[in-house]
């Protein structure tokens, strides 16, 4: 029972040592978000891109834009990918962790995103 116990206690303190390293970083979200110049296509505040075909980023859940990102890095030729070109570059040198934290930046951004109807 006392290996259970500690069993139990080491697989607690794993599962949330590994959570908090995944741990979205807002500040960190906007750094790169700067970095890379998204603001150049999907406009100053997330919600006016230069294109209607951009998507507006500002509000967007934040865990579907770091799918989006990692889709964009596998590219269109792999499973689940997308294929874009501009944003496969852009995608390329980002790392899980880049993705999570600029999906929580633009995340807590206020939104122009139509919900309901």
């Amino acid at each position: 029972m006392k290996k259970l116990i500690i069993a139990l206690a080491f697989g607690a303190v794993s599962v949330t040592a590994a959570s908090s390293s995944f741990a979205a970083d807002v500040k960190r979200g906007e750094e790169l978000t700067k970095k890379y110049n998204c603001a150049s296509c999907h406009g100053a505040d997330y919600n006016k891109p230069i294109d209607p075909s951009y998507p507006k980023l500002a509000g967007q859940h934040a865990d579907y834009i770091a799918h989006a990102l990692r889709a964009y890095k596998r590219g269109g030729d792999q499973a689940n990918g997308r294929s874009n070109p501009i944003m496969a570059g852009f995608a390329k040198p980002l790392s899980n962790q880049d993705m999570i934290d600029i999906g929580a930046y633009l995340a807590s951004l206020p939104s122009q995103l139509v919900v309901r109807k």
